[in-house]
């Protein structure tokens, strides 16, 4: 079902891709925009890895430590190739995952989480990490990506053509400049909203997938719970752009906000899993 979820609302993205596109008018635009955003992001699915890794100052651990003999039992559970493993010096408590496929993965926590849980709970929250792997959450997020980025381009684009009186479409009259204007307006919003729907989709399904791998959902439900509380008293210090990464969003979002999160509530995280399977 989640995966179906995923599916409609990428069809929902491509369907305002192409709305959008018509109000900007001409095929042309709408192929350069797409092929933009399609360099862009095959560019950061190859290597965004390399550069969120980075960005966190991660560093990598070996069989000497817990974390990295914890990953392996759980990775030859959920019969995924080992991934590389890395701690974050950061006192929050979060962890993600990343790679562009189970092939070339890797797994991180930061320093305050390996404090703030007890190994069950850790158990749980890397089997969710390894989930991500598994149900290939990068690659999806990569295609929203794509299309949330050529939306926003060919958004940009109406809005010229609106203030500066273009809109002409192939063989045909144009379109309002009021209504491209509101279209270049609301399109990114909506992409907005089912970007963050889709995120918050994958999140339920990594829960479910972890708790699979990990053999009980109760490590991870206990420890959705500890992060939620821990991100209040230390939030993280993140790049707004990798929050979706992240097990636990990094940094609160209120009212109209929230409708942007890229997770779910942690409540209603915790009752899908302890919830009827």
């Amino acid at each position: 079902m989640s995966g179906l979820k995923t599916a409609v609302l990428l069809g929902g993205l491509s369907a305002l891709f192409l709305l959008i596109g018509r109000a900007v008018g001409g095929e042309s635009g709408l192929i350069i925009a797409f092929g933009f955003a399609v360099v862009m992001n095959i560019g950061s699915y190859w290597f965004s890895d390399k550069i969120v890794l980075r960005m966190y100052r991660a560093q990598p651990v070996g069989p000497e430590h817990p974390l990295y003999r914890m990953t392996e039992r759980l990775a030859q559970r959920a019969g995924l190739p080992m991934p590389k493993v890395y701690v974050l010096p950061d006192q929050a408590a979060n962890a993600f995952a990343t790679g562009r496929n189970p092939n070339h993965a890797a797994v991180a926590a930061t320093e305050g989480i390996l404090r703030l849980l007890p190994e069950s709970e850790l158990e749980g929250v890397m089997a969710h990490e390894l989930a991500h792997v598994r149900n290939r959450d990068i690659l999806i997020s990569s295609v929203a990506a794509t299309i949330g980025a050529a939306i926003m381009m060919l958004a940009q684009m109406a809005q010229f053509a609106a203030i500066f009186g273009g809109g002409q479409r192939d063989g045909d009259r144009g379109s309002s400049p009021i209504a491209m204007l509101a279209t270049a307006m609301l399109a990114p919003l909506a992409a907005g909203l089912i970007q963050a729907a889709i995120s918050r989709q994958r999140e339920f399904q990594a829960d479910r997938t972890g708790a699979e791998i990990a053999g009980s959902p109760m490590g991870l439900a206990q420890a959705l719970r500890r992060l939620d509380a821990a991100s209040r008293q230390i939030p993280m210090d993140a790049n707004p752009a990798t929050a979706h990464m992240f097990i636990m969003k990094p940094f609160s979002a209120q009212g109209l906000a929230s409708l942007f999160s890229t997770h779910p509530p942690t409540e209603a995280r915790v009752a899908a899993l302890l919830g009827p399977r």
